[in-house]
């Protein structure tokens, strides 16, 4: 051995801190490279303006003039108490949970039956797979001109039904407006959900049908006990991402129902929020609101993400 070369002890620190490097960056440090600036972008969109969201619900908050300085004391779990005891908020979250009972089970039935028969299709395969996708792409402005044409108060619809026409009608009526609302969500997302189910049945085994053909199932059976079981973790999905959507739902009850009406009866917590924060200039409040929505969603994904993926 040479005198430059490095004894035993000045070899372990150097050896210690590139284990501790690869801890670090694991196995493909050139995959944390590309994943940098995508992380860099939530950290900017998502996880700074939570966070500054978290920070403004505890304290004074209001807007200013560019440059003013001004003391925004912290105040505590007040904005909070001033929340729960609004009677607006409590119905708007009461209105979404009408809305997220209608969407997301129709939302999880319509698509997964949907897809499962575009799947079995062979002619006007990719014309009825686009048909689905249309209204999923296409502006909600337009879309909503549609369904007040249908179900205005001189509407379509009304025509057709003559006496048996809701009165008041759909969307004045405090009973309604959110159910329906709950059934144009739904229509208009459904194509981005098939095509979510037509990606998973693509692993599902033909095997499996062909076992289960030559056991005796019939076409029902076949499709409760191997499609619905082969497409668990797309259904995991569909159900997270249909209840996100609909708790942030604010475009649809602003646009159908002139914001919000009858009486509230179509409000959501998104658009409670609009209103403290940007109408009345409670932005304190409003950020209150956000971070309750914000840990709701987050339990009740949760919750479905386990009832859904257990045996």
């Amino acid at each position: 051995m040479t005198s430059d070369s490095p004894t035993v002890e000045e070899a372990r620190p150097a050896a210690s801190r590139r284990h501790r490097l690869a801890t670090l960056l694991g196995r493909q440090p050139l995959g944390i490279a590309f994943a940098a600036p995508y992380a860099v972008f939530l950290a900017a969109v998502f996880a700074y303006p939570l966070g500054l969201a978290v920070w403004i619900s505890f304290h004074d908050y209001f807007f200013l003039a560019p440059g003013a300085q001004v003391a925004r004391p912290f105040v505590g779990f007040e904005n909070y108490t001033a929340v729960l005891s609004d009677p607006a908020v409590r119905r708007s979250f009461v209105n979404v949970a009408v809305f997220l009972v209608i969407n997301v089970p129709l939302t999880v039935v319509l698509s997964l039956v949907l897809a499962t028969k575009l799947n079995q299709v062979i002619r006007a395969r990719a014309f009825l797979r686009v048909s689905y996708y249309v209204p999923y792409v296409t502006a909600s402005v337009a879309l909503v001109a549609v369904w007040l044409f249908l179900f205005g108060m001189d509407g379509m619809v009304n025509q057709l039904l003559g006496p048996l026409a809701p009165d008041p009608s759909w969307l004045v009526n405090g009973g309604l407006a959110m159910p329906l609302i709950a059934l144009f969500v739904t229509w208009k997302q459904l194509g981005f959900f098939i095509l979510l189910y037509l990606a998973a049945l693509q692993n599902v085994s033909k095997e499996l049908y062909e076992a289960a053909s030559v056991d005796g199932a019939s076409r029902f059976r076949s499709f409760v006990n191997v499609t619905v079981p082969g497409v668990r973790p797309a259904t995991v999905l569909v159900v997270i991402l249909a209840t996100i959507t609909g708790a942030n739902l604010f475009t649809e009850p602003y646009l159908l129902t002139s914001g919000g009406g009858p009486d509230g009866a179509s409000t959501s917590p998104v658009f409670v929020m609009y209103q403290k924060g940007i109408e009345q200039g409670t932005p304190d409040v409003a950020a209150a609101i956000g971070v309750i929505l914000v840990i709701a969603v987050l339990i009740i994904s949760l919750i479905n993400k386990r009832l859904l993926e257990r045996d």
